[in-house]
C-alpha cells in the first residue's frame, strides 16, 4: 500500500515540475493500455463475431443456437450447459480495458456460508469478510441465497472474484466495497444497493493488518489507486454516493451486463479535474442497462479514456454522460432515449466548462441511436472526417441494442434460471427495505425489438392525434 502511495505522489511531483509533462497524454500508470484504439477495434471485432454467430446458427433451433446472444461475455461461458463445474472459465470472458482481470482464477474456491458480519477487525471463518482480505487468490461463491448487511468498509486484497451465479446475493449496508491500492478483481452477479457512510472505526485489510479508517463516502463500489477490475452482471442501486466511483489512479477497467436504477449520481470516474493521474485512466463501460429514476453520471469522467458501447440509456434527468478536464469519450452504437423534459434532451454536458474550452475535447458519437429528441453534442475530432477514418471495424448497429443488454444485471432477476453453487433451498430475502432492482415499465419497453416498438408506436400516436383534433371525423 505504501509503495502505490509513493508512486503517486512521485508523479504529482514530476508533472508539476516538468513543463513536458503539462501534457497529460505522456503521464502513464501501472497497466495502463499503451494503444487505446486497438482496444476499442478488439472489443467491436468480438461483438460482431458473436453478432455473426447468432444469425447464423438462427436458422437452425438447437441448444447452442439458443444460448447465442451476440454478447460477446455472456456467449463466451453460458453455451456450456455444465458452466457450474469449470466457474473459472469466466475469467477469459472479458473484454475491454478490464479484460486482464484475473480475479480468484488459478485459486481455490472459497464458499461463503455465513451472512454475518459482526466484527470488522476479526472477521470469522466462512463470512464474506474472511474471504476478500486473503492474500491467496480465491474464487469466492455463496451457498445460498444470502443478504449481506455490512457493519463497516468491506476492503478486498487482491485476486479475488465474486462469483454471484447460483444464488441472489445482496451486499448492503456500512461502506459496501473498497478496491483500494489493488488489482485483479472480478465482481459478478451481485446486488449491491442502500449502501451508507460508515468508518472512524478500524477495519482489517489483510491477514496481518488493520487500521482506521476515516468516514466513507458511502459508495456501491469505492476503486481506489486499483486497476485490472471487472465488474459485470450486477444490479446497483440506492447508495449514499456513487454506484461505482473510481478515482486516484486507476485504470484497467470494465464496466459492463450491469442494470443501474434508483439514484442521483450514477458513475464518477476521475478524482479531480487537477489530478494528472487520472489522465491514464481507461475505462470500458458495455452492455449495461441505464434504468429507472437515474439523474446523471453515466459517467461523469474527469480526464482519461472512456469507451461507452453499445448500452441502454432509458431513463435520466438531467444529463447522461458529463465530464470536464478533457476526457477522451468514445460512444458507439448505444440507444439514448431523452426523457419528456424538453430541457433534458441533450446527453452530453461539460460541467462548469467554457465552450471555448471544451471544444477541443475528443468526444465522439458514433452508429449511436438518438430517441424522443436525444442529442449528443460532439466535439474535437469527434466532428471530423478523420476521426471516422481511425476505426477498421464499424461498431454493431445500436439496433441489436435489446439483444445484446437482454440479461443486464443480475441472473435470475427477469426470470432467467441458474444452477445453484448446492442444492440448498436458500434463504429469505425479506423485508420491505429491498426493492427490486428493475423497473416493469422498462422491462416491457426493452422486451419489444426496436423497429418492431416504432411500427406500434408511431401509427398510435397519429392515430390519437387525429382523434383529439378532429374528434367528429375528418
Amino acid at each position: 500500500m505504501m509503495f502505490h502511495r509513493t508512486c503517486i505522489v512521485l508523479i504529482l511531483l514530476v508533472s508539476s515540475s516538468s513543463p513536458l509533462c503539462s501534457a497529460f497524454h505522456n503521464l502513464t500508470l501501472p497497466g495502463q493500455h499503451p494503444n487505446p484504439q486497438a482496444v476499442v477495434d478488439d472489443i467491436q471485432r468480438k461483438i460482431n463475431v458473436s453478432i455473426s454467430r447468432r444469425q447464423m446458427l438462427s436458422y437452425e433451433y438447437n441448444e447452442q443456437s439458443s444460448c447465442i446472444t451476440g454478447n460477446p461475455i455472456d456467449d463466451c461461458w453460458r453455451c456450456d450447459s455444465n458452466w457450474q463445474l469449470n466457474r473459472q472459465r469466466l475469467a477469459d470472458c472479458g473484454i475491454g480495458f478490464g479484460q486482464y482481470a484475473l480475479g480468484g482464477k488459478g485459486g481455490r474456491y472459497y464458499v461463503v456460508t455465513d451472512s454475518s458480519d459482526p466484527d470488522p477487525v476479526n472477521p470469522v471463518p466462512g463470512t464474506l469478510r474472511y474471504a476478500v482480505i486473503q492474500t491467496e487468490p480465491l474464487w469466492i461463491v455463496f451457498a445460498t441465497n444470502m443478504v449481506i448487511r455490512l457493519s463497516e468498509e468491506l476492503i478486498f486484497n487482491s485476486y479475488k472474484t465474486l462469483d454471484g451465479r447460483g444464488a441472489h446475493v445482496h451486499i448492503t449496508g456500512g461502506g459496501c466495497i473498497t478496491l483500494q491500492y489493488i488489482s485483479n478483481v472480478i465482481i459478478h452477479n451481485i446486488h449491491i444497493h442502500h449502501c451508507y457512510q460508515s468508518g472512524e472505526t478500524n477495519i482489517r485489510s489483510s491477514p496481518t493488518h488493520y487500521g482506521w479508517r476515516t468516514l466513507s463516502d458511502g459508495d456501491g463500489i469505492s476503486i481506489f489507486g486499483a486497476r485490472d477490475i471487472w465488474i459485470d452482471h450486477c444490479s446497483l442501486s440506492n447508495c449514499k454516493d456513487g454506484l461505482i466511483d473510481a478515482v486516484m489512479g486507476s485504470t484497467g477497467l470494465t464496466i459492463s451486463n450491469n442494470h443501474f436504477a434508483h439514484h442521483n449520481e450514477v458513475m464518477l470516474l476521475g478524482h479531480s479535474d487537477d489530478y494528472l493521474p487520472d489522465s491514464g485512466m481507461q475505462v470500458t463501460i458495455a452492455f449495461n442497462h441505464f434504468g429507472q429514476k437515474l439523474i446523471q453520471r453515466m459517467p461523469r469522467c474527469r480526464r482519461g479514456y472512456i469507451h461507452v458501447v453499445n448500452n441502454d440509456y432509458t431513463r435520466w434527468e438531467m444529463y447522461a454522460i458529463g465530464g470536464s478536464g478533457n476526457p477522451t469519450i468514445n460512444s458507439q452504437g448505444n440507444r439514448y432515449i431523452a426523457p419528456t423534459d424538453r430541457n433534458a434532451k441533450e446527453v452530453t454536458k461539460r460541467v462548469e466548462t467554457s465552450q471555448g474550452t471544451w471544444k477541443n475535447w475528443n468526444w465522439r458519437s458514433d452508429g449511436d441511436i438518438m430517441v424522443n429528441g436525444a442529442y449528443f453534442v460532439a466535439s474535437g475530432e469527434g466532428v471530423e472526417v478523420k476521426y471516422e477514418k481511425a476505426y477498421s471495424v464499424e461498431p454493431k448497429s445500436a439496433t441489436f441494442i435489446d439483444q445484446l443488454t437482454m440479461n443486464a444485471g443480475v441472473f435470475g432477476s427477469r426470470g432467467n434460471r441458474m444452477g445453484r453453487w448446492t442444492a440448498g433451498n436458500g434463504s429469505d430475502l425479506g423485508g420491505p427495505d429491498f426493492l427490486d432492482d428493475y423497473d416493469d415499465y422498462s422491462a416491457c419497453f426493452r422486451s419489444l425489438p426496436f423497429p418492431i416498438l416504432y411500427s406500434f408506436i408511431i401509427p398510435l400516436s397519429t392515430f390519437l392525434f387525429l382523434q383529439l383534433t378532429f374528434p367528429q371525423g375528418i
